[in-house]
Order: structure tokens, then C-alpha cells, then sequence
């Protein structure tokens, strides 16, 4: 069984100082705990660098005013607070997640004197999936739920109330042998997984991939379109029904924490074959994060 997150040893920056990583605590009463104000990121370290780490911190930023938390640090000061928590828990290759959520000064749906606070904690990070399974292509049920309208949530950025759709879902396919599960939107086009993006080869030799009008759209994502257009293959961003997916020959989802993992069934109904291009994207992928 893997070891809880509140009984390790390290470090973790808190509020501006490295304490210890089991005094790291906040009390129950917690705004972010109660009404979900609390948005995050999530990083990956390469070699002792994290990998398009100030994109991830104006994300941060952008997703904290979004959610009307004023940041008591500068862009700056969580860049070099990020290096400083690799460095104190001697990691080169991790995970890294920054988080930001509203204290215990109130606890009602008004939070206007909450204290903002804000922390960072890292950690070593296997494969998101299965290393073996991942390389054969991994299989996703269709989740009931769906990603909401944008007039109903703030649904582009990394905030933790919009990940509770995604729990239920992962739980469900996890439950039926699924290693995740495809999300729809609420118009029922194909939208994302429940923490990645997700691209289709398609017979006429384009990626396509659903437009990010009502979820994240993913540094990864962005990354891998970018690597995609390098070996010559152009990404059509467009609005997906889940039938088209029949005539998809290659499937793959992109994230921080996939990275690029091929698909080789959703629903038990679309099959793909995880082939060249995923392969050369993997590649590609890889040495740049490497670099």
C-alpha cells in the first residue's frame, strides 16, 4: 500500500517558510476545505528542472484571480520557492504540486477576510499509468458525467471544485477495469479525460482534438500540438461526437501526469491501434522534457 502524504518525511513551503512535511497541517474549519476555494497546479521536475515551470505559475496566478484570491507572492517568489522545494528534499525527477486556498477566518459562502495562503510540496513520481500497459494503450470507460457549461462554473482554470466530477468518474471506471474514463460536455461532444486531454488521428492524416471552450486547456496539450506541427502534422481543434471516434485510427491523452498515453479502447465500443504517430510523439515528448 502506498504510504499516506501526511506521514512522509521532507520539507514543504508554507506560506513563505520550509517546515516540516508533517506540520504542514490546517484546521478543519477550512474554507477551501468546505467550499472548494482552493485552485492548484500540477508540475513535473526533469533532471532537477521543472518542465514549463513559469507557464504553470501564471496559470496559478491567472486561476487565482479567477477564484478573487489575491496571491501574497509575485510570480518570482513561487518560481524560486518551487527550485527551493526540489532542492530541500534532494529531488531531481518529481512531482511538483503548488496550491492555494483560503484559510479558516470565515466559514461561510463569504470569504472576503479569508487569508490567502499558499503552498508547495513535491514529491517522487512514478508513471501515471502502468509503465506497460501505457506503451499497449490504455482503456477508458464513458463517464456519466459531464463537463458544464462555462456559464456555470469557471471551467478554464485548475480549480479543485471542478475535480470532483472527475473522481466519481475515475472511481467508476476503475471499478469496471478501466484505467480512466472520457468525459462529454454537457452538449455531449467529447471533451477530455478526468485529468488529461485527449487527440485523435483521423483518416486524413490531421490530429484532431476537441475545442477547450469548457475545460483546461493543457500546457501539455499546447506542447504536443506544437511537436505535432514540427513533424509536419497539423492539429485541427474542432468539436468531436463520440461516433466519429469510429473512424479515428490512432487515440492518445496528453498531461503533466500522462505525458502522452496512448488509448486502445474507450467504452468498449472504439477500438485504435496505439501506432506511429503516438509512438514518434512519446519520442519527441520525452527528449524535450529531457533537455
Amino acid at each position: 500500500m502506498e504510504q499516506s502524504f501526511e506521514n512522509r518525511e521532507g520539507k514543504i513551503w508554507f506560506n513563505g517558510e520550509m517546515i516540516e512535511w508533517k506540520k504542514a497541517n490546517v484546521h478543519v474549519l477550512n474554507h477551501g476545505l468546505h467550499y472548494a476555494s482552493s485552485v492548484f497546479e500540477g508540475e513535473r521536475a526533469y533532471n532537477g528542472k521543472i518542465f514549463k515551470s513559469k507557464e504553470h505559475t501564471e496559470r496559478l496566478f491567472n486561476a487565482a484571480k479567477t477564484m478573487d484570491m489575491k496571491m501574497p507572492f509575485t510570480v518570482e517568489d513561487i518560481l524560486e520557492a518551487k527550485n527551493s522545494t526540489l532542492k530541500e528534499n534532494g529531488f531531481s525527477n518529481a512531482y511538483v504540486r503548488p496550491v492555494v486556498w483560503r484559510g479558516s477566518e470565515m466559514m461561510a459562502v463569504s470569504a472576503q477576510t479569508t487569508k490567502i495562503n499558499v503552498a508547495i510540496a513535491a514529491w517522487a513520481w512514478p508513471s501515471y499509468f502502468d509503465p506497460e500497459q501505457k506503451m499497449k494503450g490504455i482503456k477508458l470507460d464513458i463517464a456519466k458525467w459531464k463537463r458544464p457549461d462555462p456559464k456555470t462554473a469557471p471551467v478554464h482554470v485548475k480549480a479543485a471544485g471542478l475535480y470532483m466530477i472527475c473522481t466519481l468518474s475515475k472511481h467508476d471506471a476503475e471499478a469496471k477495469g478501466y484505467s480512466d474514463a472520457l468525459m462529454l460536455d454537457w452538449r455531449g461532444q467529447v471533451a477530455e479525460a478526468t485529468g488529461a486531454n485527449i487527440f485523435f488521428k483521423m483518416p486524413d492524416g490531421n490530429l484532431h482534438t476537441p475545442k477547450p471552450d469548457c475545460f483546461l486547456d493543457g500546457i501539455t496539450r499546447r506542447t504536443v500540438i506544437a511537436l505535432a506541427k514540427e513533424l509536419g502534422v497539423n492539429t485541427i481543434e474542432r468539436s468531436i461526437m463520440p461516433e466519429e471516434m469510429e473512424k479515428a485510427e490512432e487515440c492518445f491523452l496528453t498531461g503533466t501526469a500522462a505525458e502522452v498515453t496512448p488509448v486502445q479502447e474507450i467504452g468498449g465500443i472504439y477500438k485504435f491501434n496505439p501506432g506511429d504517430l503516438s509512438n514518434k510523439l512519446i519520442e519527441c515528448y520525452t527528449e524535450l522534457v529531457n533537455k
